[in-house]
């Protein structure tokens, strides 16, 4: 509809202006509403249907200007807005979607170029929150995945603006974004985000890295403005349903993470001969690179070189495993450390290829006992190994989205044990769904509180006015008490009706059913107050 493309581009910004009739011959003004836009081709539009004439102008600044001359003058300009498409967009309920690129459907390439570092996280939820119809935002973006979750006010200019977004970061055009992103929402994003904490959704079945991240997701979006109620409980529920997966399916017995899944592929790719000879090394401590050693011992490894920037966490290691000798080198050494080297892990956080073709060219060829190639085994997103190493004939180059072979085995035991898993999930996802159901009524309680009020405070002030002037202090408090007391006996029954923690879905249904009847008979959504409310919160959350 014509008047739902004006709206198409809101920003944020409305300014109601009603000018009443002074005298009762003369026609009522129009009604103004200025709604500020995102600059866009400037067009207009002419509407007639039957009386009321709508113009639209969009533009940097929209104008919509309803001409009441021809109406009933008891029909007034906001009343013709609620019936207008403007209103049913402002009450289409906000939805839970997730825009993703996993190892599933996009390649390393793109995804090391949409990674958003952990540090970055709140910024980027800031700025997700901060485009016109998102309203909350998480990032989960791992060597696997980069997926942003958003509670959307618009589903289709929502996941719009975010793909928009995700270009602009990342300097990957729209369209190819568009190629290999996937989109779910609501019932499907929540299964998804379930799936994922459960190990369900990673290239390792059942690994359980992830809920760590998951975890990490939440402990980083604690006290970020954007990370808001629907995504926290999301994300919350996410890490429960993680945890009783693995608890009632013992889904990560015998499953490999994406560590030992690289130490297993380097063994395969070297002689069985050499399995427990071969010189490794092991670039960069932290989560990743620790598993890597202590998989590496796991195998038969005893004598390994690790490099880091700092000693602290590799002498934290090697107080952990006594009986494996770790020799620790700084970064400064890392190009000596790798030509005395026949395997090479690498795992930091750089953002910077580590190995480039000019580096690994120079190193000495290793031995035919170990098969002739230096084996680069890179688990970094973005990678630390050069795509333009992969031309050399001394080297061999493996990255995330080569460990396929490795975890195809034992994958038919795991499977029986995911198909447990989804009955679970499907469970968790009908509570939750149950849970975010019963939050609409959460609006229709504070406005009914604040509908009774009004007229407490008004009906209260009539009796002091004829009380006259000269009552006690003692006496407005009781009467005021009074007033309270009486309103909110009234209230408590049907506070309780509405109430509901969503356990009980014939509890949620009549709840829902309860609001919708309280709704009605105080007119409760026939004001233009949902607008205005989530204007002003946008508002108020970008001037912070």
């Amino acid at each position: 509809m014509a008047v739902s493309s004006a709206f198409a581009g809101v920003k944020l910004e409305t300014l109601i202006r009603t000018r009443a009739s002074t005298a009762v011959s003369s026609p009522p003004a129009p009604a103004l509403i200025r709604v500020l836009c995102k600059p866009i081709q400037t067009r207009r539009t002419a509407i007639r249907r039957g009386g009321p004439t709508v113009r639209c102008e969009v533009g940097s600044d929209v104008l919509v200007q309803i001409n009441t001359a021809s109406s009933s003058p008891s029909l007034s300009a906001l009343e013709q807005l609620k019936t207008s498409a403007a209103d049913r967009y402002t009450k289409e309920r906000s939805s839970i979607v997730v825009i993703g690129l996993s190892i599933h459907t996009a390649p390393v390439e793109m995804r090391e170029k949409l990674a958003i570092p952990e540090a970055e996280w709140p910024r980027a939820i800031a700025e997700l929150c901060g485009l016109n119809h998102i309203e909350e935002a998480a990032v989960l973006s791992t060597c696997n995945r980069m997926e942003i979750y958003i509670v959307a006010l618009s589903q289709h200019r929502g996941v719009k603006e975010v793909t928009e977004w995700m270009s602009k970061t990342s300097g990957i055009p729209v369209s190819e974004i568009c190629q290999h992103r996937f989109l779910l929402y609501n019932k499907d994003a929540t299964q998804h985000i379930f799936e994922v904490s459960a190990g369900l959704d990673s290239l390792v079945l059942g690994e359980g890295q992830i809920l760590a991240q998951v975890k990490q997701v939440v402990k980083v979006g604690q006290g970020v403005a954007g990370f808001g109620r629907n995504i926290s409980g999301l994300f919350k529920h996410a890490i429960a349903v993680g945890k009783r997966v693995r608890t009632e399916t013992n889904i990560a017995a015998g499953a490999v993470s994406v560590s030992s899944a690289a130490v297993e592929l380097a063994l395969m790719k070297l002689p069985e001969s050499c399995n427990t000879t071969a010189r490794m090394l092991v670039i960069g401590a932290g989560k990743m690179g620790k598993l890597v050693i202590k998989h590496l011992v796991a195998k038969g490894c005893t004598k390994m070189v690790v490099v880091n920037r700092s000693e602290e966490r590799v002498a934290a290691i090697r107080e952990e495993l006594k009986d494996v000798e770790i020799i620790y080198k700084p970064l400064s050494e890392m190009l000596t450390c790798a030509a005395e080297a026949d395997v090479v892990f690498t795992s930091t956080a750089s953002e910077n290829p580590l190995f480039l073709k000019e580096h690994v060219i120079d190193l000495p060829p290793v031995g035919r006992e170990v098969g002739g190639l230096r084996l680069f085994i890179d688990i970094s997103v973005p990678r630390n190994v050069g795509s333009c190493v992969v031309d050399l004939e001394t080297a061999r180059v493996y990255n995330v989205d080569d460990l396929r072979e490795v975890v195809a085995a034992n994958k038919e035991d795991r499977l029986r044990k995911a198909m447990e898993a989804q009955s679970i999930i499907a469970e968790e996802s009908k509570q939750f769904e149950a849970w975010r159901d019963s939050l609409e009524t959460v609006p229709t309680i504070k406005k009914l509180r604040a509908y009774a009020e009004r007229i407490r405070v008004a009906e209260l002030e009539k009796c002091l006015s004829k009380m006259g002037d000269d009552i006690s202090k003692k006496t407005r408090r009781a009467v005021d008490d009074l007033s309270r007391g009486i309103v909110n006996k009234l209230l408590h029954g049907p506070m309780q009706h509405l109430r509901c923690d969503g356990s009980d879905t014939r509890t949620l249904s009549e709840a829902l059913e309860n609001m919708h009847a309280l709704n009605r008979m105080f007119s409760l959504e026939t004001e233009i107050s949902m607008l205005e409310q989530k204007i002003r919160a946008k508002l108020e959350q970008n001037q912070k």
